[in-house]
């Protein structure tokens, strides 16, 4: 019979990452105007093999899941003018032109902190487009509401670093 360790049955001190704590750096934007994050994430695709009466499964392509981000949107510097930069790299309204990838796909930096100011997980995101982009409603009814913006991009791949 297995004997437990006394570290497995009573409480051990630990410090939980805080959701509240994180700094994304995007190219054209200032930090500070970075209100939420979705969490990153992935599946994997299974290919079915067939043989004789049963079936074995091994992975097939992965996916990395689409990342939402909301923005405060501040008069200066203007949040929807970052935003409308980015998007002009991909699909120029004006003259009816798309971009090269080279232009509007963007690494992107998520870092999780400590409670100290520390980085204690970083995520670089590779290769991320813009899929959509939301600027907000205007009401006379809400005068209490800060202005913000809800964009969605989709990476290549994302790294956790540490």
């Amino acid at each position: 019979m297995a004997i437990l360790d006394t570290n497995e049955m009573f409480f051990t001190a630990f410090e939980p990452k805080q959701q509240n704590r994180f700094v994304m750096y995007m190219d054209g934007f200032p930090s500070y105007i970075v209100k939420g994050v979705s969490g990153i994430s992935v599946s994997q695709e299974t290919v079915e093999l067939n043989h004789i009466n049963l079936k074995r499964y091994v992975k097939g392509k992965t996916t990395w899941g689409t990342i939402d981000f909301t923005l405060h949107d501040p008069i200066t510097p203007s949040g929807a003018q970052a935003v409308m930069e980015w998007v002009r790299l991909h699909h120029e309204s004006v003259t009816g032109r798309n971009g090269y990838s080279d232009f509007y796909k963007k690494d992107l930096t998520f870092n999780v902190l400590g409670p100290v100011g520390d980085i204690v997980s970083e995520w670089i995101i590779k290769g991320a487009l813009i899929t959509s982009a939301n600027f907000g409603e205007y009401s006379y009814d809400n005068e209490s509401s800060a202005q913000s913006i809800s964009m969605t991009v989709q990476p290549d791949y994302c790294v956790l670093n540490f």
